[in-house]
């Protein structure tokens, strides 16, 4: 004879009435965690604008944004050259790439993809 008493251990009554419970009780606390960071956010884009994400070059180094929309009319290239030679270079030390420059400029790729 096979006992299966240890095979109905967990589905006694009382043990999944207790794990709804525990379980009712933590899909509530996440709620109002989630809740109350939902409101620091907000609270945080009303005041500063931006609270999450990576800073762009812009929040980075303004005056590199400016030297290149100064330099607009010419290739993304040349830009990143220009740069390059006024001693602003990316993190690695070599000139931006055409893809950077693109992004510091708020330029939308063009369907050509150049």
């Amino acid at each position: 004879m096979v006992s299966i008493a240890p095979k109905l251990k967990n589905v006694h009554p009382s043990r999944v009435m207790m794990r709804q419970i525990a379980g009712s009780f933590a899909q509530y606390e996440k709620a109002r965690v989630v809740a109350k960071l939902r409101t620091a956010r907000e609270r945080v884009r009303e005041t500063k604008g931006k609270c999450e994400g990576r800073k762009g070059y812009l929040e980075r180094d303004p005056e590199l944004v400016a030297q290149a929309k100064r330099l607009h009319r010419r290739s993304l290239r040349e830009i990143a050259r220009e740069l390059a030679a006024m001693g602003h270079v990316n993190k690695s030390g070599r000139p931006y790439s055409a893809s950077c420059i693109r992004s510091m400029l708020g330029r939308v790729p063009s369907a050509s993809g150049r």
